[in-house]
């Protein structure tokens, strides 16, 4: 496979997409077209790719940063002038295969990749289309095939005649060709090309079998591997069947989704057997949950790791790492940096950020807890807050092991509070709390005498 590389078509504009991104950064299920795309590559074997870019190239090549090569598309002048920009990097790979694809097209597989490629090595192709059967054909070229089932030639809709239109084994947009004849098609298909203005990698096709090389298609098992988005609708269709798959393929692998309403789940989530999906729960990023947890209903996690057997009710997570058998919310928000330890307790309207909470504490409600690193064991009491913030600097508020916040202490960072210390409820501690000590930061009560009577006119 090392001597095997693909070309990505990355330049369109997306005029219908009415967005003023580049189309291959459209989202499926919050990932980037063009992400699916690389990803079904390299998941192929092939690590070596390279994007063709043009409209807003300088996003595109921003949001792919290092993962590949890119190369640049003046103009849009078709398929067959956009590849011929990667001369120099197909070259670079003689010997091998290279692979096309659109970056438009997120529903291409692995497998359907890796057995196109072992279609075209073991018949000695030139170059391999790969081919989909659909009900409805309209609109894409046609896989016109001879009397022995190889491929004669590709038509175009508008170019069809009306036995040509009743054929459904339609053209892809993905290939699989030999280096070296790519690269030798690619200077005919440009001499084409001045003539009709617009060079496309279907000439290509056509050069080669007219030149006696052997060229033909492979059909893939799904008919979803030809689907594109030109707009919103069409990238909405998109979603709804890669939403389908992703949850199929993970209730097949062990996860508990007993209602997928407003379920999302990321193709980068890994999920444990026994989990429990609930209605509402979107999972996005690389998240990595355990076994044996109940997520949802109405829950997002963000780029998140949890561990086996916690719960996360109707709650907010990002970037942020939870424990086992830690439970959180309702209606909590953990925010980035935090790291929350094996059976933490954290209840409904806390929110916690950039902090690590140590095993076992309970976190109850209506707490905020920021810039902080808490012991293990320690009880925070109601409506409790770390004053993180001075107006210019962020300051670490410590709490030590088994200690004891009560109910609506204010904790001024920077500040300490040791083990087996206590706050007094209602305090704002602003000096350290030694350990086994109690710290009591309110003023005194005092009543005063009424000045006139109570309700008096």
């Amino acid at each position: 496979m090392n001597k095997n590389c693909a070309v990505i078509l990355a330049a369109g504009e997306g005029t219908r997409m009415k967005t003023s991104k580049s189309k291959v950064l459209a989202q499926v299920l919050f990932v980037p077209m063009i992400d699916w795309v690389i990803s079904a590559v390299r998941a192929s074997g092939v690590e070596d790719i390279c994007a063709v870019t043009g409209h807003l190239s300088e996003a595109v090549c921003a949001h792919l940063g290092d993962t590949c090569e890119t190369v640049f598309q003046p103009q849009r002048l078709g398929t067959g002038h956009a590849v011929a920009q990667a001369k120099n990097f197909i070259a670079s790979h003689i010997g091998g295969n290279v692979l096309v694809l659109n970056g438009d097209a997120p529903l291409i597989d692995a497998k359907t990749i890796i057995d196109a490629l072992a279609f075209h090595v073991s018949n000695g192709n030139s170059a391999t289309v790969i081919s989909a059967t659909v009900n409805d054909p309209t609109g894409y070229g046609r896989m016109v095939r001879g009397d022995g089932g190889l491929l004669e030639r590709i038509v175009e809709q508008r170019d069809a005649t009306d036995d040509e239109k009743k054929i459904n084994e339609v053209n892809s947009g993905a290939y699989w060709f030999r280096c070296d004849a790519l690269l030798g098609a690619l200077d005919d298909v440009a001499a084409m090309g001045r003539e009709k203005k617009e060079i496309y990698l279907t000439d290509a096709i056509e050069i080669l079998l007219n030149n006696g090389k052997r060229a033909d298609a492979f059909t893939a098992e799904s008919a979803d591997v030809i689907l594109g988005a030109n707009d919103r609708y069409q990238l909405m269709k998109l979603n709804e069947i890669a939403r389908e798959r992703i949850l199929k393929e993970n209730m097949l692998s062990g996860v508990d989704i007993p209602c997928t309403d407003g379920v999302i789940i990321s193709p980068q989530a890994v999920i444990g057997t026994d989990t429990q999906i609930m209605p509402g729960t979107i999972i996005t990023g690389a998240t990595v949950i355990g076994s044996g947890c109940i997520i949802g209903p109405d829950t997002k996690l963000d780029s998140c790791t949890v561990g086996d057997g916690s719960v996360i009710d109707s709650s907010r997570c990002k970037n942020c790492t939870v424990g086992n058998n830690v439970t959180i919310g309702p209606f909590a928000h953990l925010r980035p940096g935090c790291v929350i330890s094996d059976g933490v307790h954290a209840g409904n309207f806390v929110e916690v950020k950039n902090s690590t909470v140590g095993k076992k504490t309970k976190i109850s409600h209506l707490t905020y807890i920021g810039d902080s690193d808490i012991g293990e064991g320690v009880n925070i009491g109601c409506g409790c807050a770390t004053a993180n913030y001075d107006g210019t600097r962020k300051f670490r508020t410590t709490v030590g092991n088994k200690a004891f916040i009560g109910c609506h202490t204010c904790l001024v960072a920077p500040v300490t509070v040791g083990e087996h210390a206590y706050t007094a409820a209602g305090s704002v501690v602003t000096q350290d709390v030694p350990d086994g000590t109690m710290a009591i930061a309110r003023s005194r009560q005092s009543i005063k005498r009424k000045v006139r009577k109570y309700n008096e006119d």
